[in-house]
């Protein structure tokens, strides 16, 4: 397999899961396990009250960490809420927005999710931008519109210069802890579609750049796969980055070659 122009990234999403003192485990046993230069960065992403302790356990280490959501306001009266300044305060670098969880559990709207890209792009935060389809979506044949929907409700009004950072994930809703996978080939086609329409929206250059992840359902059986594809540059993982055993052999993909 040709050498990646893009550093892969494998994002841990720990979703609703662990304490403090599991988390700073979690992290502890990931820094134990990775290799010097691994061919991908990583990102683990905890729950806010473990956000300090992660950041400070991953001090010194190759591993990256980001918030699962943000507000898109500094400060002020918003229960429940917290703010890019105060997770960059924590400690983290990047920003988990958009995510099939927070758009329809709580109802989030690309104009939400386009406020929250905003705030996390001003106080210097990595934005990890989530689209993907619902089941009923891909079987109406609409999947191509809702990524086109998402993705240009979610950037809108934004420079490439701006979005350089920006990181999308795919996650097709169907595929997020059901166990199902979108197939390599699925993927691939999405990702492409993806990477077309960000070259249409900021310029070739631009789309050539962003990585582009895939989560649904990763695992250690099936990343190798995914990742032979050459427009999937990494992965957001779900339950399987709950374990460091499992999580660590995503990281440590093999590269095989993509199947025909």
């Amino acid at each position: 397999m040709a050498e990646r122009d893009r550093k892969p990234l494998i994002a841990g999403n720990w979703k609703m899961h662990n304490t403090l003192g599991e988390s700073v485990e979690l992290i502890n046993a990931l820094k134990k396990g990775l290799r010097p230069n691994e061919k991908a960065e990583v990102l683990v992403a905890p729950v806010f009250t473990a956000l300090n302790a992660a950041a400070l356990a991953a001090k010194g280490s190759a591993i990256l960490v980001a918030a699962q959501d943000c507000c898109w306001e500094e400060k002020g009266a918003f229960t429940g809420a917290v703010s890019p300044v105060q997770i960059k305060d924590a400690g983290a670098t990047h920003v988990i927005i958009g995510h099939s969880e927070r758009r329809t559990i709580f109802c989030e709207t690309d104009e939400i999710v386009n406020k929250k890209v905003k705030a996390a792009l001003k106080y210097g935060l990595v934005p990890v931008l989530c689209v993907g389809e619902s089941l009923a979506e891909r079987e109406a044949n609409k999947t191509y519109n809702v990524l086109q929907t998402q993705l240009e409700g979610g950037l809108k009004g934004f420079t490439a210069q701006e979005l350089a950072a920006l990181v999308i994930a795919y996650e097709p809703v169907w595929a997020i802890g059901t166990g199902k996978t979108a197939t390599p080939e699925q993927a691939q086609d999405a990702h492409v579609f993806i990477r077309r329409q960000l070259a249409r929206m900021c310029g070739a250059d631009f789309a050539a750049k962003i990585r582009l992840l895939y989560g649904g359902s990763v695992k250690a059986d099936n990343v190798d796969y995914l990742m032979a594809q050459p427009d999937l540059d990494g992965a957001l993982v779900g339950g399987a980055s709950l374990k460091a055993d499992g999580f660590l052999r995503i990281v440590q993909f093999e590269e095989v070659l993509a199947k025909h």
